[in-house]
């Protein structure tokens, strides 16, 4: 990873707290990056951990959970500087339509909190769909699970290890 955040954030791995997503992730070998990052209570929103990464908003990925109508609960792993297209992520999910789940559904289901929402180590598997942009960078950034901290990521390792399906969200 060529971004040179990934070298201090080596030195300070031992003093971050591991997520679970982190765990994983060491577990299974897979490169990755910590990226620490101020939290502003009121703007969770990923152009404002983009500006705190010094990083483009689009290589900022935010993890949505959204529920079908026919086959429950799936993710969209989408660039911060765009929005889901409902309608597209009900038919690549299989649905007919699809919603965003409520904030208060979220912590029960995934084990995660609104800002600190990661791809990685959900309470239990769900289909995760990664916008096609993330192929367009040699490393992305997804929540490490908690509010104030990211990884650093090859999109291909990330895909390959959620199982995830590309499409043009």
């Amino acid at each position: 990873m060529g971004n040179n955040h990934y070298i201090c954030i080596i030195a300070m791995k031992e003093h971050i707290q591991k997520t679970n997503a982190v765990r994983l992730l060491e577990t299974a070998g897979i490169p990755f990056g910590l990226v620490p990052y101020e939290v502003d209570e009121n703007n969770l929103a990923a152009d404002h951990v983009a500006a705190q990464l010094g990083e483009p908003v689009g290589q900022v990925f935010k993890t949505l959970v959204l529920r079908g109508d026919r086959g429950g609960l799936f993710v969209c792993v989408m660039p911060g500087d765009m929005e889901v297209d409902l309608k597209v992520a009900a038919r690549i999910s299989g649905n007919k339509s699809a919603a965003m789940i409520h904030m208060k559904e979220l912590l029960p289901e995934t084990g995660y909190v609104r800002g600190g929402c990661s791809p990685i180590g959900m309470k239990k598997p769900l289909p995760t769909f990664v916008h096609e942009s993330a192929l367009l960078y040699d490393y992305i950034y997804v929540s490490a699970g908690v509010r104030g901290l990211q990884i650093q990521i090859d999109p291909q390792a990330l895909i390959s290890f959620i199982g995830a399906e590309i499409y043009p969200l």
